[in-house]
């Protein structure tokens, strides 16, 4: 039995190398731009918090869950990410998040890394914050509906992007992959609009000043730090029961026939989410995804530490 999550991102080899390039380019320039905006808005009780979100979103990223005709979901978290977090430092998490799947598990590739980066942390980024601060200050109730709805919507556009690079890559027809990609993904996008609310409603339940734009002088808070962690290490535990099944990409690339363009990565340090020394075993995959989710913790850390708006006494 294969215990590990089904690959998530863009293998190389789907997209031509003029495509890889140009998202390559747009997503250097985006996230400088979050360097730079967070530079001057991220405060010291911040950067726990980025943190902890980026640790969450790696270890929900694993839950493969089923859809539709035996393909399997996963959640993105870039809505949530710019939600909780504001749209720079949710694009700096996402990054995190994305480069390490590539590196440390070879999950996505590396010359069309800056497309997956793009296409689950920025756009996904930009349209959840976008949608949600709308309603920021209305009643409750709105507020999550309007967050699962750009949470779908956001999964929605990933999915649109990822069909017209694979078009313009001269993958596979335009009018194939667009209806393809989007209807198993509007499906998809239920799931993340629910696993987006959860985590709202749980934030406004423990930490609401987090969804207010004053949140980047507030404080942390430890025990909201242990929360989120404890949330994350629950997630990796059960990621072994995460479906097999074949992820919305994979499928639509298996029936339209061009999955076998994917190309494996040059090298290989924790493959398919999987600690080689103890094999493709649950034990595997609930160790591989500590080591994850303790990764990208930890990059966060440094890279909000070093990116921390500096007090007038620094």
């Amino acid at each position: 039995m294969n215990f590990s999550p089904a690959p998530l991102h863009i293998p190389d080899g789907f997209l031509n190398l003029v495509i890889s390039l140009v998202f390559w380019a747009a997503t250097i320039i985006m996230v400088g731009l979050a360097v730079s905006k967070t530079n001057k808005t991220l405060g010291d009780k911040q950067i726990p918090l980025m943190g902890v979100m980026a640790a969450f979103i790696f270890a929900a990223q694993m839950l493969n869950f089923p859809v539709a005709g035996g393909t399997s979901g996963h959640f993105l978290g870039g809505a949530l990410a710019a939600i909780v977090l504001g749209p720079w430092a949710g694009i700096l998490v996402m990054t995190a998040v994305v480069t390490v799947q590539a590196l440390l598990f070879q999950d996505g590739g590396l010359l069309v890394m800056g497309a997956n980066i793009f296409n689950m942390g920025i756009l996904t980024a930009v349209i959840g914050f976008g949608l949600y601060r709308m309603v920021a200050g209305q009643k409750r109730g709105l507020r999550l509906a309007v967050a699962g709805i750009a949470a779908w919507l956001a999964t929605m556009a990933a999915a649109l992007l990822t069909a017209l690079q694979l078009w313009l890559s001269g993958t596979t027809r335009l009018e194939i992959v667009v209806p393809a990609m989007l209807g198993v993904h509007a499906l998809i996008g239920i799931g993340e609009a629910l696993i987006t609310v959860a985590a709202i409603a749980f934030i406004e339940q423990t930490r609401p000043d987090l969804l207010t734009e004053e949140k980047s002088t507030s404080g942390g808070g430890r025990g909201w730090v242990v929360a989120g962690l404890v949330v994350t290490i629950l997630a990796v535990l059960i990621s072994p029961l995460a479906s097999a099944n074949p992820d919305g990409l994979e499928r639509v690339a298996e029936d339209i026939g061009f999955l076998d363009t994917g190309q494996d990565a040059p090298f290989q340090i924790l493959p398919d989410y999987t600690i080689p020394v103890l094999g493709e075993t649950g034990l595997s995959t609930i160790v591989a995804g500590v080591v994850g989710a303790l990764v990208v913790f930890g990059l966060l850390i440094l890279v909000g530490r070093n990116l921390r708006r500096k007090s007038p006494t620094d």
